[in-house]
């Protein structure tokens, strides 16, 4: 376990729900977008309404009413968008190294630590982020970040570098497609070690043989969600 984990594993107490929903809760179910779950070998997952139909779908036949999951899953979605995971020129990034939440659009997002806007922009583009805001946090003495893709578009124009959000505050919502880059309603969360100098934007999806070192500088993001489900 890297020591931004420990950290974080250490302070779990301390963190504020990101979204005003409780994530362990009978009505959310883990959601399977590897090639584990046969619902993806004929799902038009390029056609958005589809794709959304799909996860209404798989939410129904658990009963629930939000999806979470993702974390280090490699993933067969991201061939809608063959651009931006992969060709010829690079290996093909397929494994997920944030949470998704799948939910309504218009939910709040929410700072679980005391933070500042580090930036935020609209990744456009299909299948990217959509606009997308990064916070800065310090804990017990450690720097570290938490990003949040597929948000609506007004509300992350709002935001500068910068400006401090309290713990608890909303500084966002959960985007509708196709603002959200194109996406069913949902919002990925992830924790960030290092940014190595990004800014707005930082690589959600890795190649699978690079998973150690993605996983140490990507720590699971349930350390601060914290649902039973993940």
């Amino acid at each position: 376990m890297t020591s931004l984990a420990l950290v974080l594993r250490q302070h779990q107490a301390e963190f504020a729900p990101v979204l005003p929903v409780d994530l362990s809760a009978p009505t959310v179910a883990r959601l399977d977008f590897s090639a584990a779950n046969p619902r993806l070998t004929t799902a038009d997952l390029g056609d958005t309404a589809a794709f959304e139909a799909l996860v209404e779908q798989l939410l129904e036949q658990q009963q629930a009413a939000i999806g979470v999951g993702g974390y280090l899953e490699h993933r067969v979605i991201y061939r809608r968008s063959p651009g931006l995971f992969g060709d010829a020129t690079q290996p093909a990034r397929s494994l997920h190294l944030g949470v998704d939440v799948w939910l309504r659009a218009g939910t709040p997002v929410m700072a679980p630590l005391a933070a500042v806007v580090h930036s935020a922009q609209d990744n456009a583009g299909f299948g990217d982020y959509g606009p997308t805001v990064i916070l800065e946090h310090e804990l017990a003495g450690t720097t570290f970040y938490t990003l949040y893709g597929h948000l609506t578009r007004r509300e992350t124009a709002l935001l500068r570098p910068g400006m401090v959000i309290e713990k608890g505050g909303t500084f966002a919502e959960v985007g509708p497609a196709p603002e959200n880059g194109d996406w069913p309603p949902h919002l990925h969360f992830q924790i960030i070690a290092d940014l190595q100098g990004r800014v707005g934007d930082f690589p959600g999806v890795a190649a699978p043989e690079e998973k150690a070192q993605w996983a140490a500088l990507c720590p699971d993001p349930n350390l601060i969600l914290q649902s039973s489900h993940l």
